[in-house]
């Protein structure tokens, strides 16, 4: 351990020896000297928890971020002192604690070092605004990679990087512009092929430095609160993610509708205008399930209203979308118009629930109405009162899902494109300034739209889309990646942005596909859509002023393109759906960049492009014009190419063909990909018959398919449906064993298995050990099995 020279540095101030150790529980307490406390709490063997005091004195212990439903117990712990350190034992990890200077380093029970302090914590007492900036140093490992930090518009390996977190009304932003509308302060580092995690959890502005000061440092620090941080330890990097997620939450499943394909535009009006592009998607056979209206719907951009010129009807119009399939979608910002006869401002004043300044005045500032108050989400009763608010909309209207925008908050024509720091805040009974709460602004917001959502459309599921976001957002909203460009390097960006954010515990998020400001050529919308479909959440939106961006608004090879790759999202929806349901049981993130995918190849740990969609498909994006395809890495292990059926070895880069009508995408051997058929919208259809494409591997493989009734909380009750499928592979023999649990009776009775890459002729087929004549299988260029959908065994045997 390194050990203190001076007690202050360059202003700083650090701990200095420990006089008391106490236990309380998983609590373990150190105090200095100088009056630092560092509390160490076992959460879970592999999940610590730092906090620091000055002065002998902690802050409320209260976070947004952490989930109620988060799992805690461990199996040992064990308080060692020694001549010169402390050390914690767990099942999994070894802390010590040095005496002299309070510095930390944990390893595993190997004695493998996994992360150490470098200076430690330290502090410098800030004279501006009372308390301390907070600071921390981590020595950076051998050959260390970071990934992580939500929403970054950067290199996926933050090697060498500095990053900060400041929720930012960023319009147009550009590659590593920051900050932009989210703060995630969660990192994780891999070295000698273990990972681990570190979540900052402090609402103040906060800093990242990956080794890009000083190469050996690895530092983060905030302008004010707490140095209280959560370490989760791998070593593989799935189960750091998993801690982080469980820790911050995950959200209930969405209406399957929301996975669809979703039309959005600033803006969609008069009603008029709304009705032909819905009729234009059905004329032209291009599945939708949702359209969004923005700000243009409101009178005079007044939140809960209607501009009754435009929309003389809306119940009668949201009525018949809906008879069509469209979901409709509006927007409400957090910025309530100044004006005595507008009932919502009437509300908000009678009631005090408005933000003030520090001396006292309301905080004014301009957005799209003028001149606006803004609601204090951090109190619990404003919240309650904003999530009535959605009753007309969502009961009466039947509006059917709620979109936050603009809750940085976004204020215009003022430096910080935000709130005053001296804004004040109720922070749930912690009253403090915006230096503090702006962080959690918008995630508190979109938290009652939530829950006003949920009670309001009961008993359908909600659906929730914000702008703004810290961690913990998760558990009430979707997202998207704010106002990006229709450039090249922005469909990068977007596509390096959702393996970030799904590494970072927010899965269901997406992209303005197309860019939301400027103009996409055709090529470059055909590209985006390519991997548009491949996100959680799948919306084309944009500013509307350069001209229109439908599916059709290019020429009809891209239009024939779009349909194709939509078409595909709505096959694989039952995958789809899989991943989010895997997303919120069991915290794995929808996307998987190649680090995650396969930590132990190094040739991952630096790669962008290729990411696995759900657990069993490789999609790698084409993202620059005039290309025919592109090199790419193929992981390890072999993979069938989508298009062609080609059998590639993985572990190495290559040259794939995808013209302007393909994606490079590949299948894992040994998945099974269920399918339905296309729908224009979801529920159009009833489906008879579940397809799933069966890809040989010789070996084992395992495969998952989870549905429902697509919407309503029955599955709650058990009323789902789980297959779990063991696929094992012989020269000769392929045999798939079915694990069905759940109450859900699907509308189909048979399983149609469309079988990819038999490396023999079929001679004999038995089905729950009974043998089956050969002309129930279809030989069409694939071989294909109809098979009831309650087996428990099919064996084939080649020849």
């Amino acid at each position: 351990m390194i050990t203190n020279t001076e007690l202050e540095y360059k202003g700083n101030l650090y701990p200095n020896k420990i006089v008391s150790l106490k236990q309380d529980a998983d609590k373990v307490f150190f105090t200095s000297e100088n009056g630092v406390v560092l509390q160490i709490t076992v959460l879970r063997d592999s999940v610590l928890r730092f906090r620091y005091a000055t002065d002998y004195v902690f802050e409320p212990d209260f976070s947004y971020a952490i989930s109620e439903d988060a799992n805690k117990g461990y199996n040992r712990l064990e308080v060692i002192e020694q001549d010169t350190e402390y050390i914690i034992e767990t099942e999994k990890l070894k802390i010590l604690v040095d005496i002299n200077t309070m510095r930390t380093q944990i390893s595993d029970l190997e004695g493998n070092i996994i992360n150490e302090d470098e200076l430690g914590f330290h502090w410098e007492e800030n004279y501006q605004y009372g308390g301390n900036t907070v600071k921390m140093s981590k020595i950076t490992q051998s050959s260390e990679s970071f990934y992580g930090m939500g929403d970054k518009a950067t290199h996926s390996n933050l090697k060498g990087k500095r990053v900060h977190n400041w929720v930012t009304d960023q319009y147009a932003y550009g590659k590593d512009q920051d900050p932009l509308y989210k703060a995630i302060p969660f990192y994780i580092g891999l070295h000698n092929n273990k990972a681990y995690g570190i979540f900052f959890d402090n609402t103040f502005k906060s800093y990242f430095d990956f080794s890009h000061e000083r190469r050996n440092t690895t530092s983060f620090w905030a302008d004010g609160g707490e140095m209280n941080y959560y370490f989760f330890y791998g070593p593989d990097m799935p189960k750091v993610v998993r801690g982080y997620t469980d820790l911050t939450g995950t959200p209930e499943l969405p209406p399957l509708w929301a996975l669809g394909y979703h039309q959005s535009k600033w803006s969609y009006y008069p009603e008029s205008r709304v009705k032909e592009v819905a009729k234009s998607f059905r004329d032209l056979r291009i599945p939708c399930d949702a359209i969004y209206l923005d700000i243009d719907y409101m009178d005079g951009f007044r939140c809960f209203t209607w501009d009754k010129t435009k929309f003389p009807d809306p119940k009668r119009m949201v009525d018949e979308l809906f008879e069509d399939g469209f979901k409709t979608v509006t927007m409400i910002d957090p910025g309530i118009k100044v004006d005595p006869d507008y009932w919502v401002y009437q509300e908000a004043m009678e009631k005090d629930y408005f933000c003030k300044r520090a001396d006292g005045p309301y905080m004014n500032g301009k957005v799209w109405p003028g001149k606006c108050n803004f609601p204090d989400f951090t109190n619990p009763e404003v919240r309650e009162w904003w999530a009535e608010l959605y009753k007309e909309m969502m009961s009466e209207v039947g509006v059917h899902g709620m979109w936050n925008d603009m809750n940085e908050p976004a204020i215009m024509e003022v430096p910080g494109k935000t709130a005053p720091l001296d804004m004040r805040h109720d922070y749930d009974g912690n009253p403090c300034s915006h230096r503090k709460a702006h962080n959690i602004y918008g995630m508190q917001m979109v938290r009652a739209t939530y829950e006003g959502v949920k009670k309001h459309v009961y008993p359908k599921r909600p659906f929730v889309i914000t702008r703004a976001a810290y961690s913990g957002t998760q558990r009430y909203s979707s997202t998207w990646t704010g106002d990006n460009v229709a450039t090249w390097e922005h469909l990068w960006i977007a596509n390096v942005q959702m393996q970030r954010m799904c590494l970072s515990g927010m899965s269901f998020v997406g992209s303005d596909i197309g860019g939301f400001a400027e103009q996409p050529n055709g090529e470059l919308f055909a590209r985006w859509i390519q991997l548009g479909v491949f996100h959680p959440f799948c919306r084309v939106h944009s500013s509307g002023d350069h001209g229109d961006q439908e599916p059709w608004s290019f020429d009809p090879e891209v239009t024939d393109i779009v349909r194709k790759f939509v078409e595909l999202r709505y096959q694989l929806l039952p995958y789809l759906y899989t991943m989010f349901w895997k997303y919120s049981k069991e915290k794995m993130p929808m996307l998987k960049s190649l680090a995650y995918f396969d930590q132990e190849d190094s040739q991952t740990h630096f790669r962008t492009d290729e990411f696995i969609f759900g657990e069993h498909i490789l999609v790698c994006p084409v993202q620059e014009p005039n290309a025919k395809g592109r090199r790419m890495y193929i992981p390890r292990g072999k993979w069938f190419n989508f298009w062609t059926e080609e059998v590639v070895d993985g572990g190495t880069e290559k040259w794939v063909t995808a013209d302007i009508d393909k994606i490079p995408l590949f299948i894992k051997e040994g998945a099974m990909i269920p399918k339905y058929p296309v729908q224009q919208y979801v529920g159009e259809k009833e489906i008879k018959e579940l397809v799933i494409d069966v890809y040989y591997k010789l070996g084992t493989e395992s495969s998952t398919v989870y549905e429902d009734a697509q919407d309503g909380y029955d599955y709650a009750k058990g009323r789902y449906s789980l297959r779990n499928f063991k696929l094992v592979g012989k020269e000769t023999q392929l045999s798939i064993q079915q694990f069905k649990s759940g109450t859900y009776i699907t509308s189909y009775e048979t399983i149609k298995l469309n079988l990819h890459g038999l490396p023999f002729k079929i001679k004999e087929v038995s089905i729950d050990n009974e043998k089956v004549f050969l002309k129930d299988i279809k030989h069409n260029g694939t071989n294909s099995i109809v098979i009831s959908k309650d087996f428990t065994g099919l064996n084939i045997k080649g020849k």
